[in-house]
């Protein structure tokens, strides 16, 4: 029931969020707000308790995907970079990241689910290689925290790698 009712805030915020976005890149308070109770969702050792489990976990994460919102900027600020093609290869990369870190399992092997993350860093250096732009200051933010958000839900600490700034920055070019 609990994560029934969890569940329901979270995507009414996200529903709110996306009806009430301003005309700006910026993140408003509110969303502030929203992502770090879903981050802290993701994190806390209640979301554990309350029966939540490894692959729920890292399914939680897709929550905090940011290609909707950059697809939105394709139509909104004329971004031309944030195709339909470029956000859903992006979203395949993490799909892909998140499906082979399920298969591994919450006690998989360290070094198998560093691989995963590695493989899904270096597809998206070549997506912004692709088309250069795809990934700028906004998105490398969005990108860096989500990595660290499944990170963490898959059992590693983003604080244990490139001397505390996540498993991200071992790899990647953006």
């Amino acid at each position: 029931m609990t994560n029934l009712i969890i569940g329901a805030i979270i995507i009414g915020g996200i529903i709110y969020l996306f009806a009430n976005s301003k005309k700006t890149n910026k993140i408003s308070q509110p969303e502030k707000n929203l992502v770090e109770e879903i981050k802290t969702d993701i994190n806390s050792e209640s979301a554990q308790n309350d029966g939540l489990t490894y692959s729920q976990r890292l399914i939680k994460t897709k929550e905090l995907y940011p290609f909707a919102k950059w697809r939105g900027n394709f139509f909104e600020y004329e971004m031309e970079q944030y195709t339909e093609e470029n956000c859903n290869e992006a979203k395949s990369i993490f799909d892909n990241l998140i499906s082979k870190l399920i298969s591994l399992g919450e006690n998989g092997n360290r070094t198998k689910k560093e691989k995963c993350f590695e493989i899904a860093i270096k597809s998206l250096n070549k997506l912004n290689e692709k088309d250069e732009g795809i990934i700028e200051t906004d998105e490398r933010e969005d990108l860096c925290e989500l990595i660290d958000q499944i990170t963490i839900a898959s059992g590693l600490n983003p604080e244990d790698y490139a001397d505390g700034d996540g498993i991200s920055d071992l790899w990647r070019e953006w």
